[in-house]
């Protein structure tokens, strides 16, 4: 299926920002008052692609917070005196001026999507206006090859993992529709927001002016082109990692195609990030990496980063080629009922069997221009709890912490729970785990000497007292029981099932 270009560009107007806004605030235009209208369960199906329950569900409802939906949420024309009526200070005129409508005599027909986006973060609960363009269900067509993406669930999970730190400067590489950029904009001074894309920095920049954020620079370029020579506290970045085949008929999406082979695009953001990095400054990034020929993909991507950085990497999952192709040739709109999908699998197909890849991993980059020894650490965890950003933030100060040896006194994570398993009949456990409740949801089996020492820290005993105990408790010589326990504790530290005092 050849992807056609979208058609309009949004005018990011400073006034008629201002003004939309005003109108979508007196609407109440917001994902709780949007959910009373037409229902959680409608809601929820619109994530899933449907529509309809929403439009059964506000069938003959012609107020303001009605037509917004249908207009902006949706993507639907709407009669131009209902548009009208509902936007009172920018008006029809004031809407196609920004680019985001066109209009007729009778009727006004959106050319972009703004949806309420509602976040969490450490500093507190917030919601805001997300302009994107229109979707395959109100296009009824397959993206355009230059479609600016709204939030997804890949937006979703970078927010999800950045670590919540105060910072001077910030990089948003490959920006999109600026999600990112304005949510690390509460906690930097400063932003630069980057994208090859004309269009997404277009619609970066008015979700910036709608939603009142002034300290976000939007920059035009490739990469790191467009900050040549400078450095940055903390880089974050969504980049178009999707592995795609360079094979003619396959179509290119701006928002998630680099236009490289494999996963080389990964691999030069991994390879070039660290220059850009003051010193404990920290890079994250989503993306892919392939096993080739038997080498495993966390393998190759450890040897892209320098041994001195620290380098966290968590691999979310792993697909075969196949799964891998159909995922993305969904994703672009077509099923496997199209003509198309068979053409387009066997050339993404022929594209892995050609670099001999064999799997296909996703998930997330954290590095870290540190303070020696550098923390390097590659592991694969499914889907996470809760709060890992919080979690990656703990463990690289606990990792900083170990560099002076293990804290005097410790205590145990308030998540944490232990859990004992017992055959039929036996007193004494088979299995003993601790828990996490949140984080990244981790369980680890210990022996009875490790889970003695996790109960016994409260803050109140220092580890060299609840180690002698223990040594006198099982009849161990406390060099011996030090040098079993003193690894794992670390381990413990660092996963954040303890803390230091």
């Amino acid at each position: 299926m050849t992807a056609v270009s979208a058609s309009a560009t949004p005018v990011p107007d400073p006034l008629g920002c201002a003004s939309l806004a005003a109108d979508l605030d007196a609407a109440d235009l917001r994902s709780a008052p949007l959910r009373r209208l037409w229902g959680e369960e409608a809601d929820d199906a619109l994530a899933r692609g449907m529509r309809e329950p929403i439009l059964r569900a506000i069938e003959g409802d012609d107020g303001t917070l009605a037509t917004l939906g249908r207009f902006f949420v949706l993507g639907m024309p709407q009669p131009r005196r209902s548009v009208e009526e509902a936007l009172p200070r920018l008006g029809v005129d004031g809407l196609t001026a920004l680019g985001l409508a066109t209009a007729s005599d009778t009727v006004v027909t959106p050319t972009a999507l703004l949806r309420p986006q509602s976040f969490v973060d450490a500093d507190g609960v917030g919601e805001w206006w997300i302009a994107s363009d229109l979707d395959e269900v109100a296009l009824g067509t397959a993206l355009p090859a230059d479609h600016v993406l709204g939030v997804g669930g890949a937006s979703r999970t970078l927010a999800e993992i950045v670590v919540p730190i105060e910072v001077e400067r910030a990089l948003d590489l490959g920006t999109g529709c600026g999600i990112q950029a304005l949510l690390v904009s509460r906690r930097a001074g400063r932003v630069v927001a980057t994208d090859i894309s004309s269009r997404a920095l277009a619609y970066a920049e008015l979700n910036a002016r709608l939603n009142g954020i002034g300290n976000i620079e939007f920059r035009l370029g490739s990469m790191f082109e467009p900050v040549a020579g400078e450095a940055f506290d903390l880089i974050v970045s969504n980049p178009p990692f999707v592995i795609t085949p360079r094979t003619e008929g396959v179509p290119e999406y701006e928002y998630r195609d680099g236009g490289l082979i494999g996963d080389a695009l990964v691999e030069q953001f991994v390879r070039t990030a660290p220059a850009y990095l003051t010193a404990g400054g920290t890079a994250q990034l989503l993306g892919n990496w392939e096993s080739r020929d038997g080498v495993k993909g966390l393998a190759r991507l450890d040897a892209w980063v320098p041994g001195d950085l620290d380098l966290w990497v968590v691999e979310r999952e792993e697909l075969s080629p196949l799964a891998y192709a159909e995922l993305w040739i969904r994703d672009g709109g077509t099923t496997p009922r199209d003509a198309e999908f068979t053409p387009l699998l066997t050339a993404w197909l022929d594209d892995f069997a050609a670099r001999g890849v064999t799997a296909i991993g996703f998930g997330y980059v954290l590095i870290r221009r540190g303070d020696a020894p550098a923390l390097r650490r590659s592991e694969h965890i499914g889907q996470p709890v809760s709060g890992v950003g919080e979690a990656l933030g703990r463990g690289l100060v606990a990792h900083d912490l170990l560099g002076s040896g293990i804290p005097a006194t410790l205590v145990t994570a308030s998540d944490v729970t232990e859990a004992r398993h017992l055959l039929p009949g036996n007193d004494d456990p088979s299995v003993i785990e601790l828990r996490q409740g949140g984080g990244f949801g981790r369980t680890v089996n210990v022996d009875p000497a490790l889970a003695a020492f996790v109960g016994a820290c409260d803050g109140e005993l220092t580890v060299g007292q609840i180690a002698a105990a223990l040594a006198d408790l099982f009849d161990v010589p406390l060099a011996d029981l030090w040098a079993d326990l003193e690894p794992r504790i670390r381990a413990l530290l660092i996963d954040g099932f303890l803390a230091a005092e």
